[in-house]
């Protein structure tokens, strides 16, 4: 029914022959939702969708996130990724939007700082500078199936602590806003979670991961790195370079992701809607556990 291509060994698919109007035939999205469960990453190209379009496409995946303080499309499903202003001129590097545009050039999934982490991210390409600013990807299942034993063991059953706050310091100690800080306190979440449909393990990670409950502020930075830096490894990545019109879909479950500099006098209007996830990594007992704030000091290790 659909015509594709891998990506790369590991993880993502080129879905060659996408056709939205046919998204009402029998069993069509469901072929391709079955492709998002087991591939995690979906390039689709030449689409052009608009807002609206967009918007009623990533609905059939589930409910849809609003858009946090600070963003901007703030309480609406749609974030605007952007270093243009509302004339359509180029924004200052010094400019707060482009300063949160440097943190997603960390790797990191999308919204692993809210007590349900977000199940999936559908990113469209309206503007597009002509070099630079690439997405690179990570499937954080194949990270855990060839994680050596002695990281396996001292990772699973572990909970972390993300923070938004703490991922904005590595940027600017003075990046969030008070308002933010209240909206998104630090919160609980399973360092290892398991594929509901395949029973699969992937690790969980990213840069709001600010520390490891049971562990000292030192041994928990060095098990985040030594993780990170494993599932990041050469040869472990696919890199997307866009077009415009290209949508990519991908499971923030078992993917990590992060931008890829491009220079700031290029322009660049990038559109994400975000997928709610259905429920805690954490049972619900674990979950309600208080979780104390982390340093918003500038951390000296990066990520």
């Amino acid at each position: 029914m659909l015509t594709t291509r891998p990506l790369h060994s590991d993880f993502g698919t080129e879905v060659l022959d996408f056709d939205p109007a046919r998204l009402d035939e029998p069993g069509y999205f469901d072929a391709l939702h079955q492709l998002f469960e087991t591939r995690s990453v979906l390039v689709l190209r030449g689409q052009r969708m608009n807002d609206e379009q967009q918007v009623a496409f990533s609905r059939r995946f589930g409910p849809l996130e609003k858009t946090k303080t600070g963003t901007v499309g703030t309480g609406t499903p749609l974030v605007i990724l952007t270093n243009l202003d509302e004339a359509g001129n180029v924004i200052a590097p010094s400019h707060r939007q482009w300063l949160e545009g440097l943190g997603n050039q960390l790797w990191h999934s999308d919204s692993s700082f809210k007590p349900i982490p977000a199940l999936a991210s559908i990113l469209s390409a309206r503007i597009i500078p002509a070099h630079g600013g690439e997405t690179e990807f990570v499937s954080m299942r194949a990270a855990w199936q060839a994680l050596p034993d002695k990281l396996r063991a001292r990772v699973e059953g572990r909970v972390g602590v993300h923070d938004y706050a703490w991922s904005r310091s590595l940027i600017s100690p003075d990046l969030m806003t008070d308002a933010e800080r209240e909206e998104l306190p630090p919160v609980r979440q399973a360092m290892v979670r398991v594929h509901p449909q395949t029973g699969e393990k992937g690790l969980y990670l990213g840069s709001h991961l600010a520390r490891i409950e049971g562990m000292n502020d030192a041994d928990g930075r060095s098990l985040i790195d030594e993780l990170t830096a494993f599932a990041t490894r050469e040869g472990s990545s696919y890199t997307h370079r866009w077009q415009a019109g290209d949508i990519v879909i991908w499971d923030n479950r078992f993917v990590m992701h992060r931008g890829r500099p491009y220079a700031p006098t290029l322009k660049r209007l990038m559109v994400r809607t975000t997928v709610a996830g259905d429920g805690p990594t954490l049972g619900q007992t674990e979950e309600a556990r208080a979780v104390a704030p982390a340093s918003t000091g500038r951390p000296g290790v990066g990520l």
